[in-house]
């Protein structure tokens, strides 16, 4: 199973996803690895439809998702996670 720490590292690196200028991945398996909760800022994601977030984000994880239960994804803008952190 993956962790939260390969999933940081995958998600970091990706040339797809750019500057991830915030980060967050949270094991909601009780750390069996089967159900990830993640918010991914990118400036990659300016001007994209969710979908086509999701997609950049599903492509990067594409060998993790064959094995994971659940992943959840909040895919935001640098200026979406200001107002987000605003509020």
């Amino acid at each position: 199973m993956s962790s939260t720490e390969h999933i940081e590292e995958k998600l970091r690196s990706s040339q797809e996803l750019g500057d991830i200028t915030h980060l967050e991945v949270v094991d909601m398996s009780d750390g069996c690895g089967a159900k990830f909760q993640t918010v991914i800022v990118s400036s990659k994601f300016e001007g994209l439809p969710l979908l086509q977030r999701h997609r950049l984000v599903n492509k990067v994880l594409e060998e993790e998702l064959k094995v994971i239960h659940a992943f959840q994804m909040k895919t935001l803008t640098p200026e979406q996670w200001e107002k987000t952190k605003a509020s």
